[in-house]
């Protein structure tokens, strides 16, 4: 087996990118597929998993956006209500706005950076990187009980791998030994 060299980043583009790009695009992958199911099959659940198609896409999305507000106090044009399932487009548009802000965070912050928040019963501190790893955590581990849940209907999940991520932005390639 060989080992590529790593090579200098390309200016601009770091690697963190990649994390909150396909935690991204594995949310609005699994975010589609869930479009096209009915409305019985949203209201589906399992045991084990945080609660309906519907109310796990929309705690998903809702945490990734808090995380965002914690840090920033910022908010997408088009925040997902958390009292109600907000509609396929605000979760998409919401999902990519939450993954784009963290990047600009990773980006910006150092290891020690931390968060603060005041509340009337406590103050909290945790380190900025630490939320920043919590994000893609949680999201996989409720995409995971979202396909669980499709697959318990007798459907296909969607592959939200990274695997299939690679593949679906054609960004591997694969060479076979010349015959001789």
């Amino acid at each position: 087996m060989s080992y590529a060299i790593p090579q200098p980043e390309q200016p601009g583009h770091s690697v963190l990118a990649a994390t909150f790009e396909y935690n991204a695009w594995a949310t609005v992958t699994l975010l589609d597929f869930c479009a096209a199911l009915s409305t019985e099959q949203l209201n589906s659940t399992t045991v084990g998993g945080y609660g309906t198609i519907y109310e796990t896409l929309g705690h998903l999305v809702v945490a990734e956006v808090d995380y965002v507000s914690r840090v920033t106090g910022k908010l997408p044009a088009n925040p997902p209500p958390t009292d109600r399932f907000a509609g396929f487009d605000v979760l998409r548009d919401a999902v990519q706005w939450a993954n784009a802000e963290m990047l600009k965070l990773a980006l910006a912050a150092c290891n020690d950076t931390m968060v603060v928040e005041v509340f009337p019963e406590e103050t909290v501190r945790y380190k900025l990187a630490d939320l920043l790893v919590q994000a893609p955590s949680h999201a996989m581990e409720h995409r995971t009980q979202v396909a669980s849940i499709i697959t318990a209907l007798g459907l296909e999940p969607p592959d939200t791998s990274t695997w299939a991520w690679i593949d679906a932005r054609g960004a591997m390639e694969i060479t076979h030994p010349a015959q001789s």
